[in-house]
């Protein structure tokens, strides 16, 4: 199994509770194998398995919660 694991900026968030349902619809995503999003860092780390999720996918679940997430540079 082939992983990878990406690091968005995640902008919009609020609270903890942001934080927490952004990990929540990541966790439900075929492929990722784990994620941790920090409000006081404002960015978001998910391991997931290659094979079967892409970093498009989970920017793309990102931003249709509301928030806005980007690769950090």
């Amino acid at each position: 199994m082939a992983t990878t694991t990406i690091v968005l900026r995640v902008e919009g968030m609020h609270c903890g509770s942001c934080a927490l349902l952004i990990d929540d619809a990541l966790d439900d995503l075929p492929g990722v194998l784990s994620t941790r999003t920090t409000l006081k860092q404002g960015r978001s780390t998910v391991e997931l398995d290659a094979s079967l999720s892409s970093p498009e996918e989970v920017i793309q679940t990102i931003d249709e919660l509301g928030y806005h997430a980007s690769p950090m540079a």
